[in-house]
C-alpha cells in the first residue's frame, strides 16, 4: 500500500508538470528536478526524497494535456510515481507508455492527498474510506511495454530473445 501525495483536478497540462521553461533539459537522470517546479512545497518534498517510491498522484480527466514533450512522464517516471487519473491526454499516455511510467486509469477513483491506495488486479482500492473503483486496462502490448521498463527496454528483450532463437 502506498499513499496519496498530490491530488490534482482535470486538464493538468504538460506545462504544469514539467515547466517549458526546463525544456532544455531532456536527459531522464536530469527531468525529474522539475517535475511540478511551480508547485514548490510538492517539488521540494520530491527532491528531498520525502516521497517514497510507488507514492501515488491522483487525477482527474485529461492528464497530461497540452504539448508532446515527453519530459512530462520522464520527470515522474524518475521519481517512481504511479499516476492515477480518470483519464489520460492520447500523446501523454503514448509517452508515458514509451518510457515506462506506471498509470492507472480508473474513471470513478475518489481520494484525497492522504489515502492509502491498493492495486488488487483490476481494482483500485482506497484502503482509508474502503471503497473500490474499476481499473481500467490498458491493451496487453501497452502494458507489456511499461512493464518493461519502456519501449527500449521491451524492444532490447524482443531482439535479445530473437536473435537468442
Amino acid at each position: 500500500m502506498a499513499k496519496v501525495v498530490l491530488k490534482l483536478g482535470d486538464d493538468i497540462s504538460t506545462d504544469i508538470i514539467y515547466p517549458g521553461r526546463f525544456m532544455a533539459t531532456v536527459l531522464p537522470t536530469e527531468t525529474p528536478q522539475y517535475a511540478f517546479a511551480d508547485n514548490v512545497e510538492f517539488n521540494k518534498k520530491l527532491k528531498a526524497n520525502e516521497i517514497p517510491r510507488g507514492s501515488f498522484i491522483v487525477a482527474g480527466q485529461n492528464f497530461g494535456c497540452g504539448s508532446s514533450r515527453e519530459q512530462a512522464a520522464s520527470c515522474l517516471n524518475g521519481w517512481g510515481l504511479i499516476i492515477v487519473a480518470k483519464h489520460f491526454s492520447r500523446i501523454f499516455l503514448q509517452n508515458a507508455i514509451n518510457l515506462g511510467l506506471q498509470m492507472i486509469i480508473c474513471p470513478d477513483i475518489e481520494a484525497d492527498e492522504g489515502d492509502e491506495l491498493q492495486i488488487q488486479g483490476e481494482i483500485l482500492r482506497n484502503v482509508t474510506t474502503g471503497k473500490e473503483f474499476k481499473i481500467v486496462p490498458l491493451p496487453k502490448a501497452r502494458q507489456a511495454i511499461i512493464d518493461a521498463g519502456g519501449l527500449i527496454p521491451y524492444t532490447r528483450t524482443l531482439l535479445l530473445q530473437k536473435k537468442g532463437k
